[in-house]
């Protein structure tokens, strides 16, 4: 592993709302209190990126590239949207900030250069922060 980290930031706006279909809205309200309501959020995303650096230009991972990934994998597609109702790739998806930031991890490692991407930290809140940095278990859902 390259000894060089980047740690780039975005941001975007969603809605969303958490709840688990196969579950009464009840039990929805429960689990999930008021996030059970569709509300919003101004969200903070950090792409950590790492590689080599390059002799010919001092730099171990391409600017451009990163935020034109990050553009097209996940700002394109959930900047200004419901996460819950109309990202496609998000359907069947509990829009938590866990599963949010695995996803947009996947999308990204399909779209960087193979062995760069290493970690994705959504930011809902101030006080609620996820960070997610590929390892994958069997009964993980991976939405593409």
């Amino acid at each position: 592993m390259s000894p060089f980290a980047l740690t780039r930031a975005y941001h975007f706006s969603a809605a969303h709302q958490l709840a688990n279909p196969a579950l009464s809205d009840e039990e929805n309200a429960r689990i999930y209190g008021q996030c059970f309501r569709r509300h919003g959020h101004n969200y903070g995303l950090e792409v950590t990126v790492a590689g080599a650096v390059d002799p010919a230009t001092g730099m171990s991972v391409d600017l451009g590239v990163v935020d034109a990934a990050v553009k097209t994998a996940v700002l394109d597609r959930v900047d200004h949207y419901d996460l819950s109702a109309t990202v496609p790739a998000l359907a069947g998806v509990i829009t938590t900030g866990e599963n949010l930031a695995r996803a947009f991890y996947h999308w990204l490692e399909d779209a960087l250069p193979p062995g760069v991407l290493r970690r994705v930290t959504l930011v809902e809140t101030a006080n609620n922060v996820f960070e997610y940095s590929g390892e994958t278990h069997a009964d993980e859902v991976t939405p593409r």
